[in-house]
């Protein structure tokens, strides 16, 4: 497929500081047009056409109604964390925006920290280290 036919893809930026981490963009990109803010931003008559989804990493880039009413053939807004509590659903649903998310990204590395946090309590492995390790 040409990347004339994927659909467009929105996200703020891929790497630096709040961009969409570029082995994730890489895998966007076999499945997507990746369109940057910027460029959008740049042109934005062109661009709002091809755009029918956008991902939301980091709760950015921020959806609110001048977005929303900019992207005629918005479809989905992908959101790569758990909650939505950062996105307005009600305004998103008066778009006909479906909006999803990963419910289930992080429960094995949320309860492997509980764990360690419950041991490190329990054996007092921090002190112990700090005691050992003066300085630290």
């Amino acid at each position: 497929m040409a990347e004339e036919e994927l659909p467009g893809v929105l996200i703020l930026d891929i790497g630096g500081t709040h961009g969409v981490l570029e082995n994730l963009a890489a895998l966007l990109k076999k499945h997507f047009r990746l369109i940057t803010m910027k460029e959008f931003l740049e042109n934005k008559k062109e661009m709002s056409k091809k755009i029918q989804s956008v991902f939301v990493f980091e709760c950015r880039p921020t959806i609110d109604q001048e977005l929303l009413e900019s992207l005629p053939n918005l479809k989905v807004i992908g959101n790569s964390g758990v909650g939505v509590d950062h996105l307005d659903l009600k305004m998103i649903s008066k778009f006909g925006v479906k909006v999803t998310n990963t419910p289930h990204a992080v429960a094995d590395p949320t309860a492997d920290i509980g764990m360690a946090l419950m041991l490190a309590s329990a054996r007092r492995l921090v002190e112990g280290n700090v005691l050992n390790f003066p300085g630290s």
